[in-house]
């Protein structure tokens, strides 16, 4: 096996993950549109113009927000908050490596460019996990307001009813139901994880405690 290939397996196997379902997702959702169309008498579309659509845009960022703003706020949440003995929390009472200044730490040729550079730059830096995110979840929520629009549009029309602006998209409780179905699940994602990790073990995954180790140890 390739060293760059072991050095990045991780995350190789997520975004080949990704590619795999998100090419599942556009084969069954055009499938699934084309039936919805065909149903209403509408004619159908092909693959490029369904991944155009409001219907495609809509299902994929309704999901890509909750992931941002679950991840995004975990980042944020973990500064602040503990929970004994799971390994997802900082230690309780004890300095965490994390928490430590780097405007203290000694500079090498290894330090990364903004610790060297320090001002605003580093002020950037050292909160720049938890800003992606946040803009991610931002540019995720608009497109997803954009595509719902678009789709929530086509199914007023085939009423007869008026369109809707994106704005005026984000006012439906349509938008919200969609947001919120999403949000919800991500969150108890996250407290099952958080309090499992309590009890329960996976030896060789550092999302676990050793599996030795006593349920009121808190993860390093």
């Amino acid at each position: 096996m390739p060293r760059w290939v072991k050095n990045n397996g991780l995350l190789i196997a997520n975004a080949g993950l990704f590619l795999a379902f998100l090419i599942g997702m556009v084969f069954s959702g055009v499938a699934t549109y084309n039936e919805e169309q065909s149903s209403h008498g509408q004619q159908s579309v092909d693959l490029l113009a369904y991944i155009q659509s409001g219907h495609f845009i809509e299902a994929v960022f309704e999901n890509w927000e909750s992931e941002f703003l679950q991840m995004a706020m975990y980042v944020v949440l973990t500064i602040f908050l503990f929970q004994k003995g799971s390994s997802e929390s900082k230690p309780i009472g004890k300095e965490a490596a994390q928490d430590e200044d780097p405007r203290k730490a000694k500079i090498t040729a290894d330090t990364p460019w903004p610790v060297r550079k320090g001002g605003w730059v580093l002020v950037v830096y050292e909160h720049s996990l938890s800003g992606l995110l946040l803009l991610l979840f931002l540019g995720s929520i608009l497109l997803h307001a954009i595509g719902g629009a678009e789709a929530y549009s086509e199914e007023q029309m085939a009423h007869g009813l008026p369109a809707v602006s994106t704005w005026e998209f984000m006012a439906t409780s349509q938008f919200w139901f969609e947001s919120f179905q999403n949000w919800q699940s991500e969150f108890l994602a996250v407290a099952v994880l958080v309090g499992a990790s309590v009890f329960l073990r996976e030896r060789g995954s550092p999302e676990s405690k050793p599996v030795a180790e006593p349920h009121h140890e808190t993860g390093a």
